[in-house]
C-alpha cells in the first residue's frame, strides 16, 4: 500500500511537471507565436473530442452507459455553461478588466476543464498502482503520451486568450497539480468518483472544444489557413486514436 503510494505520487508529480511542456515556445518571438497559435487552438479542440470520445466515453461507459452517466455529462455542460455565464458577468461588471486588457473566458474555461481531467488523470493512476506495478506503469505511460499534446494545445490556448507566456506556464501547472489531489483521494478517501468525474469531464471537453474552441477558429476567413485549421483539428483527433491503438 506504502510502496504503491510512492509510486503514484512520483507518477503524477512527474505527469504535473509536463504542464511546462510550453516554455518550449519561450525560444519563439512574440510574432511567430501568434502565428501559430491559431493552429494550437485547433490542434486542442481535435484532441478535446478525441479524447472525450476515445478515452473518457469508453471508461465512463464500461460498467454501462445508463440515464445516470447521460445526466453526469450533461451536468459538465451545465456547469461549464454557468462557470461561462458568472466569469462574463464577472467581466462586465469589473471596471478593471475594461481598464486592462481582457483575458478571453476560454483560457478560464480550459483551465477548470483541464483541471477537472488531470484530476481523473490522478485518480485513474492511484487506482492502476492498487492493483499492481505493472498496471500502474503502462497507466502513467499512457496518461504522459496523452498529456504531451494536450499541455501544448492548452498552452497555446492561454496565450491565444490573452495571457501572458510566463503566466499562461504559471496557472497551467497550477490546473496539472488537481492530479496529485487525484491521488491523494484516492488513497485516503474511499469514495469511487470516477463514475460522476468521468462523464463529467466529457461534459466539459465537449462545452469547451464546441462552444469556445470551434468559434475561435471559424474566424479565420482566409481559405488556406481555414484548410490548415480543419487539418490539424483532424490531426488532435487523429493522436487520440493512435493513443488509443497504443494503450
Amino acid at each position: 500500500m506504502i510502496e504503491a503510494f510512492i509510486y503514484s505520487l512520483i507518477s503524477v508529480i512527474i505527469v504535473s511537471l509536463l504542464s511546462f511542456v510550453g516554455a518550449l515556445s519561450l525560444t519563439l518571438n512574440e510574432k511567430t507565436l501568434h502565428k501559430i497559435l491559431v493552429y494550437f487552438v485547433g490542434f486542442s479542440a481535435g484532441a478535446l473530442f478525441g479524447d472525450a470520445f476515445f478515452h473518457l466515453l469508453p471508461e465512463a461507459a464500461k460498467s454501462g452507459f445508463t440515464i445516470a452517466t447521460g445526466l453526469f455529462v450533461l451536468s459538465g455542460i451545465v456547469f461549464s455553461f454557468i462557470v461561462e455565464k458568472i466569469i462574463h458577468w464577472h467581466h462586465c461588471h469589473n471596471p478593471e478588466h475594461h481598464k486592462s486588457k481582457k483575458v478571453k473566458t476560454i483560457a478560464y474555461m480550459n483551465l477548470v476543464g483541464d483541471a477537472v481531467h488531470n484530476f481523473i488523470d490522478g485518480l485513474i493512476i492511484g487506482g492502476s498502482y492498487l492493483v499492481s506495478f505493472p498496471v500502474g506503469l503502462a497507466t502513467t505511460l499512457a496518461v504522459i503520451f496523452h498529456e504531451i499534446p494536450q499541455e501544448l494545445g492548452d498552452f497555446g490556448i492561454l496565450i491565444y486568450s490573452g495571457l501572458k507566456r510566463t503566466k499562461a506556464l504559471f496557472f497551467n501547472f497550477l490546473s496539472a497539480l488537481t492530479c496529485v489531489l487525484g491521488v491523494l483521494i484516492v488513497f485516503f478517501i474511499p469514495w469511487d468518483l470516477t463514475k460522476f468525474l468521468v462523464p463529467f469531464a466529457v461534459g466539459t471537453f465537449l462545452y469547451i472544444a464546441g462552444s469556445d474552441l470551434i468559434p475561435e477558429l471559424h474566424e479565420e476567413k482566409e481559405l488556406g489557413k481555414g484548410v490548415m485549421q480543419v487539418v490539424v483539428f483532424l490531426l488532435g483527433i487523429g493522436v487520440m486514436g493512435l493513443l488509443l491503438l497504443l494503450e
